[in-house]
């Protein structure tokens, strides 16, 4: 055995966290051990969609390869393991069709969401059912690209009958380690799908829509255990049932990847703040006890999707760091090499005045593609002149344009926030990766006059490791003493308004 492999026993507590996100992956182990939380990334790996002729898919047969590479490491270093927990992002899954004698089969390749295929869906569901009537029943923002309208686009297409059933991507893993068939709840929170009242499947809307009644499968919730990693898997991972009797086990996390990052913003009071968990997509909202289904609020694009211990992410969704990532790899495409830091460092010292602020919401910016610098420049009109062109002075002139715009988002959703939930937030906390963002945290600052407190950037995988760990009982408590353990080990870095 290596030096870092130790023998440790079940007792020590350590799972393993798969946070799966729309450009990159990674795998962590984590504890809390003695009053303390510890993180170790053991994996990390890119994620690329592929554009066939019929669509962009995601590549999930890579993504599983890469997530069990990962799994095997942290088994590994911690032959203890006690769990696994999968995030990632909300509303794509992949088809399964159910047979009688052999595992379900997964059919075709998942579509992205960003991929055109959308705009079908939508057309059929709001022919059948009203957008303030979905509002009603699910209480989400619309986008063209949640489940329901995917789903009435493989609807229409014939792929689904009484044998099918849809599992979100992180189920759909957790199917592959354990041949369980569930879906967790918070994720299936976004699918549009889910009643907001009642907390299950909504199968009145289903009939409606025409999607066979056992496509969805039952409802988890986070915390629970759903299986020993079994078969292949097992194999894979090295597994020795002399050495791992019984485990690891795969336990539901809040597995919409926003679900598990909201776990670990350390708020001292959530009543008096908000969030922004920042990655490709910002989700800047509220942590309340029970939605917010008023017209003004579907009107304001927000959203109420569930959360760990039964709370409500009351949010909106602003486009994110996803204009910054395209930006630089369209850059880099075109054989520059972007130093992203520096780029921000100079951004910070251009006079607010020489850039323009555009809609960082815009629908031409949902999609991918190699122009998002001329789609933001378009955006600007004539302000936009300087931000494009291969020189260092429109990148950082870009780069600046695109933080400050969406700290204009920010706030604007923020004054939304406070006035449709009748709260008044006194701090902004950021999450996930625009925390180490230091211009665009300032930004934040600066245009919301709030204080801003960053980080940690791993809240993702931190939020499941402590629901994992819970369900363990390593920690006990509610979120209030889960959020004190992430404030002690990761300090927030603050920034104060100007």
């Amino acid at each position: 055995m290596t030096p870092d492999a130790p023998t440790p026993t079940p007792a020590e507590g350590w799972v393993a966290a798969v946070d799966l996100g729309a450009t990159s992956g990674r795998v962590l182990v984590g504890r809390v051990h003695d009053g303390s939380l510890e993180i170790d990334v053991v994996h990390r790996f890119p994620n690329q969609p592929v554009r066939t002729p019929d669509g962009l898919r995601w590549n999930v047969l890579e993504l599983y390869r890469q997530v069990l590479t990962g799994l095997r490491e942290a088994v590994r270093r911690r032959p203890g393991l006690v769990s696994i927990g999968i995030c990632s992002w909300a509303v794509d899954y992949g088809l399964v069709r159910v047979r009688d004698d052999a595992p379900p089969l997964l059919v075709g390749s998942p579509f992205h969401y960003r991929d055109d295929r959308t705009a079908r869906g939508v057309e059929a569901v709001h022919a059948v059912v009203e957008p303030d009537v979905l509002y009603q029943s699910a209480g989400l923002q619309f986008l063209p690209f949640n489940t329901l309208y995917q789903l009435a686009v493989d609807a229409a297409d014939g792929q689904l009958d009484d044998r099918t059933r849809a599992l979100l991507l992180p189920d759909l893993f957790g199917h592959w380690l354990t041949g369980a068939l569930v879906a967790e709840r918070t994720n299936a929170s976004t699918t549009g799908l889910l009643d907001v009242r009642t907390g299950g499947w909504n199968t009145t809307l289903l009939d409606k829509l025409g999607l066979p009644g056992g496509l969805l499968p039952d409802l988890v919730e986070p915390g629970t255990r759903i299986g020993a990693v079994t078969g292949a898997a097992a194999d894979e991972l090295g597994l020795d049932p002399g050495r791992h009797p019984g485990g690891p086990a795969l336990v539901a996390v809040g597995s919409h990847d926003t679900a598990s990052a909201v776990v670990a913003v350390p708020m001292a009071d959530p009543t008096t703040a908000a969030y922004i968990s920042s990655g490709t997509w910002s989700l800047v909202g509220l942590e309340l006890d029970a939605p917010v289904l008023t017209e003004d609020a579907r009107a304001a694009g927000f959203t109420n999707e569930g959360g760990v211990d039964d709370r409500i992410r009351f949010l909106h969704n602003v486009m994110g760091l996803w204009l910054l990532n395209e930006s630089v790899r369209r850059w880099e495409r075109d054989g520059v090499e972007v130093d992203l830091p520096a780029l921000l460092a100079d951004a910070a010292d251009v006079d607010p005045a020489e850039v323009p602020v555009f809609d960082a919401e815009d629908d031409s910016l949902l999609r991918a593609g190699d122009d998002m610098p001329e789609r933001i420049a378009a955006l600007c009109g004539s302000g936009g002149a300087g931000l494009t062109g291969d020189t260092d002075r429109a990148r950082v002139l870009l780069v600046r344009s695109i933080c400050a715009s969406l700290a204009a988002a920010y706030a604007a959703t923020l004054e939304s926030a406070e006035r449709l939930s009748g709260r008044r937030v006194e701090v902004i906390h950021v999450v996930g990766g625009g925390s180490q963002n230091p211009l665009l945290c300032q930004l934040t600052a600066d245009r919301t006059g709030r204080r801003v407190l960053a980080g940690p950037v791993e809240a993702t995988a931190i939020g499941n490791v402590l629901v994992q760990s819970r369900a363990a009982g390593t920690v006990s408590g509610g979120l209030a003493e889960l959020r004190t353990l992430v404030a002690d080990a990761h300090p927030p870095t603050g920034y104060e308004p100007r």
